[in-house]
């Protein structure tokens, strides 16, 4: 989209004066709104995060001849079973990538294939954002088994009606985003589902 440009205003003629009149009208209220939006982006009322979901292609799928697979098998195949997270395009998400901090424990979930799930937990290790946005994951372990979407998906109309912890799930009401934030609760029930028999 182009960017806006400035109306141009004459000084010489009355309804030219009229014109600039209004338009220094609009921009003070556009001045004053400015404040209000600032704070709001930069209040201490926005949540902070510690767990998270990111989301990778476990089957091939080639994008300017390079394969964009990734799987959890992938990632415990490599060296110290830690690989550095990039490709995040999304400007949200790389927002919540600069939340993360080392330590945090985040689910490996496979998308774009026939059964997109939560296949494993891993670890944040390194956050580095001084020039790149850069974020290392160490694999963890697998989950018990296998928690798919479609199930995630009843859990949270379930809860959406009944106010459970999945209620809110990023992960349906954000559902283009590749990384996404869970509370403790969330992740924590999520986490339990791999003890319990599918729904």
């Amino acid at each position: 989209m182009p960017p806006n440009k400035k109306a141009k205003v004459r000084k010489e003629t009355s309804s030219g004066e009229q014109i600039k009149g209004k338009a220094s009208a609009f921009n003070k209220k556009k001045k004053a709104a400015t404040p209000a939006r600032k704070r709001e982006k930069g209040s201490s009322d926005s949540p902070t995060y510690s767990h998270w979901l990111m989301k990778s292609e476990p089957e091939s799928r080639f994008q300017n001849g390079i394969d964009l697979k990734f799987g959890i098998e992938d990632l415990k195949a490599q060296p110290e079973q830690t690989a550095c997270w990039d490709g995040v395009r999304n400007y949200q998400a790389r927002n919540f990538m600069r939340q993360m901090k080392v330590g945090q424990r985040a689910f490996f979930y496979h998308s774009n294939c026939k059964e997109p799930g939560v296949a494993g937990r891993t670890w944040t290790t390194l956050t580095d954002f001084s020039l790149l946005l850069q974020v290392d994951v160490q694999y963890q372990r697998m989950t018990r088994r296998f928690l798919p979407l479609s199930e995630l998906k009843r859990y949270h109309l379930q809860h959406r009606d009944s106010g459970g912890p999945l209620k809110n799930l990023a992960l349906f009401t954000k559902p283009r985003l590749s990384v996404q934030p869970l509370t403790a609760e969330e992740f924590d029930f999520i986490l339990s589902l791999e003890d319990k028999k599918p729904l």
